[in-house]
């Protein structure tokens, strides 16, 4: 995600092309997220309360008796969520407080499902059914696709997932005999006040498996206290706790993209190196064993800007957890080899792999045709894990721009061509993006596609999208956004630091593409030692820098 390409390979916009609040908007913005940086160089957004696991807290709660006044709270959190614009929040919402569903209908199951990947689609239909059933909103009928239970292939967390519904389910249709392996598997979860994988989500699907089994009562005790350790000032329970890895590695691209200076990104650097797993890969957060590519990926970029000879021995182990991955079609899955490879994730190995010079040139080319096989005519990608379809668009233009070949028909050529152009049609009439083709702009949407747009040559279409993002803009300097992050895939939750961390990469990419400001360009011998490269970025020469 890192700058597209080196300044000399595009010219440089006129400093006029675009407005001019950009350069002290992306000042207290930039200000803003390094509020946002720990000491020890973790960026730390906790997930905010969602609705899911709200409900599903009340469910326990109503079905052990436990704990009454958190369960005010939760009731109270969900009550708040009964006229929700978004079907699936209302319908929860009213299902686990035993109203009457919403006037206008229930949820559009079809149309939810079709916006997680094909693969996962069996799984995640048995989950939205057993979550319903826990809430007494659907009759307890049978799930007739086996598939939705198969575990070969499955990474940890799914495969505790989908044990976990097949035992929700397998009671509410009466089966109350329960596999000794199954139950186990259960049971390793539960640590007192510890919520495995940080994910409340299977916390609480597993304590609902438990309930009705012999002897398991008070384990499931022990899990609703450990669960309550994290319900929300608010009164709701988050989908886990945070994902302060991946926004560590995601703002530590963005404070560089936008001039934040060598030794910030050093100290964000040296925290990325210190959570690297043993075998290379990094997790979303500190407490989390499954690695994932998207993180790698990006902390990847991080560790080569701060410095590649500094960093080389992180550098080589994570490549090689990349290349561990790597599928024969040339694409790159999120957790597990021999798993489908996905679109976002080729982009983003592809961006880290990027890096490496000619080192690694035939895997990026590799996956450059497998992403240009993935894109449909329209520009667009399969669904990810964001719910805007831009951004894969975004992480794909720029990977492609890297190496964009000399035939105008190559793979990274159609990339570009059919994302920008995707981009360029889509662009809503007040200057923003929105997610999906017709829907509202929000910040988030409107970042990716500036990333996009930071790699062309007219500057028109981006000078319309920076206006309508910093009309976003708090006086804070944080930005306001509906909610993109999908987890599980397709059900959505919110990281409040990720539209600050995005529309900050996004402006340091259009900022780099300005020429000199008029009547000022400072000498390229005069950048103090740890300074930003403004020599490459005018636009940002002179922007106050924050240890």
């Amino acid at each position: 995600m890192r700058i597209a390409a080196p300044a000399a390979r595009v010219p440089p916009w006129p400093h006029s092309a675009l407005p001019v609040e950009l350069v002290p908007a992306t000042a207290r913005l930039r200000a803003h997220v390094l509020g946002l940086v720990r000491p020890d160089g973790t960026l730390h957004s906790p997930c905010r309360s969602r609705v899911l696991e709200s409900a599903l807290l009340l469910a326990l709660l109503d079905r052990t008796g436990l704990e009454p006044a958190a369960r005010s709270r939760v009731a109270a959190y969900l009550s708040l969520h009964c006229d929700s614009p978004e079907p699936l929040d209302r319908l929860l919402a009213r299902a686990a407080l035993r109203h009457e569903p919403a006037p206008d209908g229930l949820l559009d199951v079809e149309r939810f499902l079709a916006r997680a990947p094909d693969f996962t689609g069996p799984r995640k239909r048995a989950l939205l059914h057993a979550v319903l059933t826990l809430l007494g909103a659907v009759p307890a009928g049978e799930i007739s696709v086996p598939e939705a239970f198969h575990l070969h292939g499955l990474h940890t967390w799914a495969r505790v997932q989908v044990t976990a519904v097949k035992t929700i389910l397998a009671h509410a249709h009466g089966h109350r005999a329960v596999d000794e392996g199954d139950l186990e598997l259960l049971r390793s979860t539960q640590r007192p006040g510890t919520v495995w994988e940080a994910n409340l989500l299977i916390h609480l699907s597993v304590l609902h498996a438990l309930v009705p089994v012999a002897g398991q009562y008070p384990l499931v005790v022990e899990g609703v206290r450990t669960a309550l350790r994290h319900q929300r000032p608010d009164g709701g329970l988050p989908f886990i706790y945070d994902e302060d890895t991946w926004s560590t590695a995601t703002a530590g691209v963005a404070l560089h993209a936008a001039g934040a200076g060598a030794q910030v990104v050093d100290r964000l650097a040296r925290r990325l190196a210190a959570l690297q797993h043993p075998a290379g890969g990094w997790s979303f957060t500190e407490s989390v064993q499954l690695p994932d590519v998207d993180c790698t990926s990006v902390a990847v970029e991080v560790l080569h800007l701060a410095g590649p000879a500094v960093h080389r021995v992180p550098l080589r182990r994570a490549l090689g957890a990349l290349h561990a991955l790597r599928g024969k079609d040339g694409g790159f899955p999120t957790y597990l080899a021999d798993a489908p490879s996905e679109a976002c994730m080729t982009a983003a190995a592809a961006n880290a792999l990027s890096t490496q010079g000619p080192t690694h040139r035939h895997e990026v080319e590799a996956a450059l045709v497998h992403l240009a096989s993935q894109q449909r005519p329209d520009g667009s990608f399969p669904p990810d894990w964001s719910s805007s379809r831009l951004h894969t668009v975004f992480r794909a233009v720029l990977a492609a721009s890297r190496h964009p070949g000399t035939s105008p028909d190559s793979p990274a050529r159609r990339i570009i061509t059919r994302g920008v152009a995707l981009v360029a049609d889509c662009q809503n009439a007040d200057g923003g993006w929105g997610q999906q083709d017709g829907d509202a702009s929000d910040a988030l949407s409107t970042a990716y596609a500036l990333a996009a747009l930071s790699t062309q040559d007219t500057p028109g279409p981006a000078a319309r999208g920076v206006a309508y993002l910093l009309s976003q803009q708090r006086l804070d300097g944080s930005i306001s956004s509906v909610a993109d992050s999908i987890g599980p895939r397709p059900f959505g939750f919110t990281v409040p630091a990720l539209a600050d961390v995005f529309t900050l990469l996004a402006l340091g990419h259009l900022a780099r593409r300005l020429g000199p400001p008029p009547c000022r360009t400072p000498p390229m011998d005069a950048e103090p030692e740890g300074e930003p490269d403004t020599a490459s970025s005018p636009a940002l020469a002179g922007l106050p820098i924050r240890p």
